[in-house]
């Protein structure tokens, strides 16, 4: 290896780890923050699958695992929602520990029936919140949530699209503060364990 070619890996090896390095302080500074700052987010007003309004002191009172998604999304929802209702199941088998919510990153589309629809055919734990649009997008952001819609066709960009969102369920203890997340193709027993520690938060 010559030394040009030497310096080209080191330089590289030195942008990888202050990259990693970047993103854990960011996660512990989210974490610590969050903490100190109180409850998650920001105060919204939207509407449940069931129609009923529904707004952020719902996820006070038990610990919350909190999923960003949408019902026309090809995999990553349907198998987030599965593994996580498999994971409650398993963790708080009695529903009286934990609490889930799916909201809509994709509110035009998903109506709270249609939200509770496609939820109801994977879980009885987990409840759908949709709402206007505008609403919605404001929660979305204050939540330190990615969602962005993307044509399925370049050419027509008001035609069919898909969601690009944070594949993440959030966790939240009891009184609203993040804890942590739970990440897309996470280990199922490491899951498990972050659930069974946030039960106890």
């Amino acid at each position: 290896m010559t030394m040009k070619a030497l310096r080209i890996v080191l330089w590289a090896a030195v942008v990888v780890v202050a990259a990693t390095l970047g993103w854990i302080s960011y996660g512990k500074f989210l974490s610590t923050d969050q903490a100190a700052a109180g409850p998650f987010g920001v105060p919204f007003e939207l509407v449940s699958q069931n129609g009923e309004p529904i707004t952020e002191k719902a996820f006070t009172g038990k610990p919350t695992a909190l999923f960003f998604g949408f019902t026309h999304c090809p995999e990553v929802c349907p198998t987030t929602l599965f593994e996580l209702n498999g994971w409650l199941e398993k963790v708080d088998p009695d529903g009286t520990k934990l609490q889930a919510y799916f909201i809509s990153v994709d509110p035009e589309r998903d109506t709270p029936q249609i939200l509770g629809d496609y939820i109801s055919n994977v879980s009885k734990r987990i409840t759908g919140i949709s709402g206007p649009p505008d609403k919605v997008l404001e929660m979305i952001k204050g939540y330190r949530v990615y969602a962005r819609k993307v044509p399925l066709d370049e050419k027509e960009p008001d035609g069919d699209y898909t969601m690009d969102h944070t594949a993440s369920v959030f966790l939240l203890d009891s009184t609203g503060r993040f804890t942590g997340t739970i990440a897309y193709g996470e280990n199922p027993d490491t899951a498990v364990k972050k659930l069974e520690n946030l039960a106890k938060s």
